[in-house]
């Protein structure tokens, strides 16, 4: 199932709404390639891709989390470093095992599902947050 990017997700922040269009779009393609049967290449070149860029990512938010003294910070950051372990347990598991169907369910839910569910929840107070220091 592909994620698509909505008016719902959109956090206000454009460096926080590029960044996280980049990251449901490296999601879908992860998920195209491992149920279109893409070669093991592939799967695994898209899923470093995603763990790399999450990473990256959630950097640039906790800089600006700090810059604008960002209150629940230290959860927030703690939400990020649950989520890269979960991207990086997937990506070890793919590049072992190949895109089994349970994998691909775990992308769906464990990455597609809580990354829209962070973005609606916790980053959207974030960028509120930061529009009120301005």
């Amino acid at each position: 199932m592909a994620f698509t990017w909505t008016k719902e997700l959109e956090t206000g922040n454009i460096q926080i709404d590029t960044e996280h269009k980049q990251l449901i779009k490296a999601i879908n393609d992860l998920l195209e390639a491992c149920s279109s049967g893409k070669g093991r290449n592939e799967v695994i070149r898209t899923v470093d891709f995603l763990s790399q860029y999450t990473k990256t990512h959630f950097a640039h938010e906790q800089v600006l989390q700090q810059k604008f003294h960002y209150p629940d910070y230290v959860n927030h950051k703690k939400y990020h470093e649950d989520f890269i372990k979960v991207v990086d347990g997937i990506a070890i598991r793919l590049k072992a095992e190949g895109a089994t169907i349970q994998l691909v369910g775990e992308v769906n839910m464990q990455v597609g599902n809580w990354l829209i569910n962070h973005i609606k929840r916790e980053d959207v107070k974030v960028a509120k947050h930061i529009l009120s220091q301005k």
